[in-house]
């Protein structure tokens, strides 16, 4: 048998500028490292990366759980604690656990960790480019955007009439076939919502993501049907309930596997998203590059199930600094290797 040693590293990650949402700001990511070591000296990496704001638990549940977990799993057999996960783990804690698990057990098998989550995955993932805010600087930052390529913007921080002015100028200077994502985070009343679709007629929008304040089935399913385009949701997913299952009122599901619950969880997510009739992808919570590797592995497992829209991987950018060296991008696409494991392996000590 190969038993467990685990380690927790803190970190505080600081940003190149501001992450600004409707939802609120921040300036720095922190969070915690799990390093799990078993006996013939292979070593996996996991992020817990708390962002209450995107549905995790606080960064002072996440500590305390970190500390209780690392009790529980001292000695404990890899593979048999991927089949049988401790029950009752916050969601960024229980990812970091899944994605040391899933490095350590695929470096162990020879495959990349995509591969070994699904054996159909491609070695190449496409992805939005993140922009950040809809803001008087958003052309400068259209530098270097490929054409074809789909850009996500945040949206609802200024007044509807506002920020429609602002994505018609900014259409006036997109590379061919570039499409916008709008993210609104939860910002609108439902008339403002109604307005800013209307306004968006002759906009390319790729989808809007979290229109309303106060998400709620028949309001969404009414939106959705006044645009071709997806709506989707991401932080309402748990007040919606069980009746966005049964009766699907938008069209696409975005998925954090921080606040899934980690990688395992956000594909089950993502099945059960398909068996409704809803597509999914999957996105960052601005995490380090631990967290983003994780991602990427996941969504390349599920590309390998069924197509998907362009993924949310392009947040690394933002980091002034990184944990270890992060996802490459090129274009609007991240390319995996064939090296076994989650992500380029650190030297021993280097998160010490």
């Amino acid at each position: 048998m190969s038993l467990l040693t685990p380690k927790v590293h803190p970190y505080r990650l600081p940003l190149r500028r501001p992450w600004v949402t409707a939802a609120g700001r921040f300036d720095s990511r922190s969070g915690w490292l799990l390093e799990l070591h078993d006996r013939e000296g292979r070593r996996g990496f996991g992020e817990c990366a708390p962002l209450p704001e995107a549905g995790t638990e606080s960064p002072a549940e996440a500590a305390a759980a970190l500390l209780r977990l690392v009790e529980r799993i001292e000695g404990q057999e890899a593979a048999a604690l991927w089949k049988e996960m401790p029950a009752g783990l916050p969601p960024a804690c229980r990812c970091a656990l899944e994605s040391a698990l899933l490095d350590l057990l695929s470096r162990r098998a020879g495959l990349p960790a995509a591969r070994w989550l699904n054996p159909h995955a491609p070695l190449q993932v496409t992805t939005a480019l993140n922009l950040g805010t809809l803001d008087r600087h958003t052309a400068e930052r259209l530098a270097g955007v490929p054409a074809g390529a789909v850009v996500k913007l945040k949206v609802g921080m200024a007044p509807v009439s506002e920020e429609l002015e602002r994505l018609r100028k900014l259409r006036r200077r997109l590379p061919a076939g570039v499409r916008f994502r709008l993210d609104a985070n939860g910002a609108w009343e439902r008339g403002q919502a109604e307005r800013f679709l209307a306004g968006c007629a002759q906009l390319p929008v790729e989808s809007l993501e979290e229109p309303l304040r106060q998400a709620d089935v028949a309001a969404l399913g009414a939106l959705q049907a006044t645009v071709p385009f997806p709506l989707a949701v991401d932080e309402s997913l748990e007040r919606l309930g069980e009746r966005l299952w049964q009766f699907p009122p938008i069209r696409r599901l975005v998925i954090k596997p921080m606040v899934a619950g980690g990688p395992r969880a956000a594909l089950e997510l993502a099945r059960r998203a398909g068996e409704a009739g809803m597509e999914s992808l999957l996105t960052t919570v601005v995490e380090g590059a631990v967290g983003v590797w994780a991602v990427l592995h996941t969504a390349a497992a599920l590309e390998g199930e069924r197509p998907s829209p362009p993924h949310g991987l392009a947040t690394s950018g933002w980091l002034a600094r990184d944990l270890t060296t992060p996802p490459r991008l090129e274009g609007d696409s991240v390319a995996l290797s064939e090296r076994s494991g989650l992500l380029p392996a650190p030297p021993p000590g280097t998160f010490d």
